[in-house]
This record gives structure tokens, C-alpha cells and sequence, in this order.
């Protein structure tokens, strides 16, 4: 899978289940985008990008705004992206580093999603 990098990547959870006004519960779109992650290994870069590893994450994700009343488990609005699975193997400042198609936990931890759209298109990370 391809490394995640700050040039890009694009985060998916779906369904982001928010309370919207009047209290009714609909589904959102929860996106993340790489370019706004704060990274750890600034001195680690892939195609010019610093690279992303499991303490990497995004203050801010995008999608469930309409439901200003919150999540339905976490009772956040646009809220922060966090890697949960990454390659155990090659570690970067001491933690796994993240690919494409590693698992997610978007705002706080209202929804399970993926890392759907790649970083960069040259750095391959083949590990367990």
C-alpha cells in the first residue's frame, strides 16, 4: 500500500450519524484530508511530503456540519481524525507508520472510515 504523506489523502467515514436540529438522527459524510494533519516526522520525507505515522492527526474533519447538536456517540462536530491501524513493521520515530486503506476513527470516535484517496503515488509501505 502507499505511504501516507502531508501532500494529500483523503479520509472517508460513512455513515457519521449526527443529531440535527430538530434532535433527529441523519447520516453524514465524514471526510479528513491529509494536507491538514499535523505530523510528527517532520524530518521524514516521501515525495517531498513529511510522513504520517500512528501518532499523526487531524484536528479537524469535514462533512457532518449540518449536525450542529453533535454526534450521536461522541456529541462532536467536526472533530479530530486519529489512525487506527498502520505497518507494524516499519516504524517511524518509534511508531508504525500509515498507509492507503488504514483503518480510521473520525470525529473523536463517532465513526470507523478508511483512508481512501492515496498521499502520494511513488512510496510503497509492503509490510504485515
Amino acid at each position: 500500500m502507499l505511504a501516507n504523506t502531508q501532500m494529500f489523502g483523503l479520509d472517508l467515514a460513512f455513515p457519521d450519524v449526527c443529531l440535527t436540529p430538530p434532535t433527529i438522527p441523519i447520516p453524514y459524510p465524514n471526510i479528513a484530508m491529509g494536507m491538514m494533519a499535523i505530523p510528527i516526522c517532520f524530518n521524514i520525507l516521501k515525495c517531498f511530503a513529511p510522513a504520517h505515522n500512528m501518532m499523526t492527526f487531524t484536528p479537524i474533519s469535514l462533512g457532518d456540519i449540518p449536525g450542529v447538536i453533535g454526534g450521536v456517540v461522541s456529541h462532536t462536530v467536526m472533530s479530530l481524525k486519529r489512525d487506527l491501524t498502520g505497518a507494524f513493521t516499519v516504524l517511524l520515530r518509534g511508531l508504525p507508520a500509515t498507509r492507503w486503506g488504514s483503518i480510521t476513527l473520525q470525529n473523536t470516535f463517532n465513526m470507523v472510515g478508511i483512508r481512501a484517496v492515496p498521499s502520494q503515488p511513488k512510496v510503497f509501505v509492503l509490510a504485515a
